[in-house]
């Protein structure tokens, strides 16, 4: 048993797939779970059925609804919340917090209204001294639960902390990279999703592999882009929760955001999509901090502008695509500092 106690806020497929993968490292853990049937389904048949049917709760794991119990006394709290509610949780938690606390956020997301990675809110809302990192990379929930050979990179602004990151999840299956490119990372992890979406209309219209390629390569450029120009490193988007993030949400069957995509390209609309929708494509919400990104930094990036088009404004995806086609371009990587 490892001594150290942990709170995860956030009991979805993610959040649960990870309370798995650090019970099998002997962590024992108080998991929030927002749905009070949930909460009690997990701790009665300690299985999460709507969120990661199949995979059984160790004893490891304390299902709870409160957040005081879940971050007190903890050195460690891993934060997997959807965006647009993680500086409402933030504050909530923030009385309870140990000083001195590591908070891991393992979401992926722009705040709406103020353009912030997970890292900025946190920064913004706790005035007392914590660490904190983030934990990102090409990874599906069902897969980390099953146990299948992964690879994540942990960030945070000092190498110390990153490797405090690593040794916590670092299993023989889960192999942790460590990263000083807090922003980057994150940055990568959140816009990865909206050009998931993109491909995804790609591939409902059943348009082919070759426009596949193009826009997550592309797409790639433009994430590049908005991210060094807030002073990303460009290499930490060619590492894991840059391409390598991408191409799994952009091709892989599990990917949230892609099946959004998918029904847009078949014609569905927006709200026929979401109103039966269990769990959270965060591609939804943040392809509008993109697309005001990309405007307030004054960046070429049409793959997101259409994006956005298509799913806000009910642009026909096939008009969106002559649009694409249409663009004027100038060198393949002009607006990328460092790859010019």
């Amino acid at each position: 048993m490892n001594s150290e106690k942990i709170g995860i806020i956030g009991a979805g497929s993610w959040g649960t797939a990870l309370s798995l993968l650090l019970s099998g490292k002997g962590y024992s853990l108080d998991l929030w779970v927002f749905e009070a049937d949930l909460c009690e389904n997990l701790k009665t048949h300690r299985e999460n059925t709507v969120f990661l049917p199949g995979f059984s709760l160790p004893p490891e794991i304390h299902p709870t609804q409160s957040l005081e119990k879940t971050v007190q006394d903890k050195s460690i709290v891993l934060l997997v919340v959807p965006t647009h509610v993680m500086r409402e949780t933030v504050k909530k938690i923030k009385p309870f917090l140990k000083p001195g606390c590591l908070l891991i956020n393992a979401s992926k997301g722009i705040e709406n209204e103020t353009l912030c990675t997970i890292h900025q809110i946190l920064e913004q809302e706790l005035d007392q001294p914590h660490f904190s990192a983030a934990i990102s990379g090409p990874t599906f929930a069902k897969e980390i639960a099953s146990g299948t050979p992964s690879a994540m990179v942990a960030a945070a602004d000092t190498l110390e902390t990153a490797e405090r990151v690593r040794e916590i999840f670092s299993t023989p299956k889960s192999k942790i990279f460590t990263s000083t490119d807090v922003l980057g990372v994150e940055i990568g992890g959140a816009l990865k999703n909206v050009i998931a979406i993109a491909t995804g209309i790609c591939d409902g219209m059943e348009l082919g592999f070759n426009p596949r390629a193009a826009l997550i390569t592309r797409g790639l450029v433009e994430i590049t882009r908005i991210g060094t120009a807030q002073g990303a490193r460009p290499e930490t988007f060619s590492g894991l929760s840059g391409m390598g993030d991408l191409v799994l949400t952009c091709t892989g069957d599990l990917s949230r955001n892609r099946s959004v995509g998918i029904k847009l390209g078949q014609g569905q609309t927006l709200n026929e999509i979401t109103k039966n929708m269990k769990m959270v494509a965060e591609g939804i919400w943040t392809v509008k901090s993109a697309f005001e990104l990309k405007n307030k930094l004054g960046i070429q990036a049409s793959i997101i502008e259409e994006t956005y088009r298509v799913i806000y404004e009910e642009k026909p995806p096939q008009q969106a695509v002559k649009d694409l086609m249409n663009v004027e371009i100038d060198t393949e990587f002009s607006g990328v500092k460092g790859l010019q």
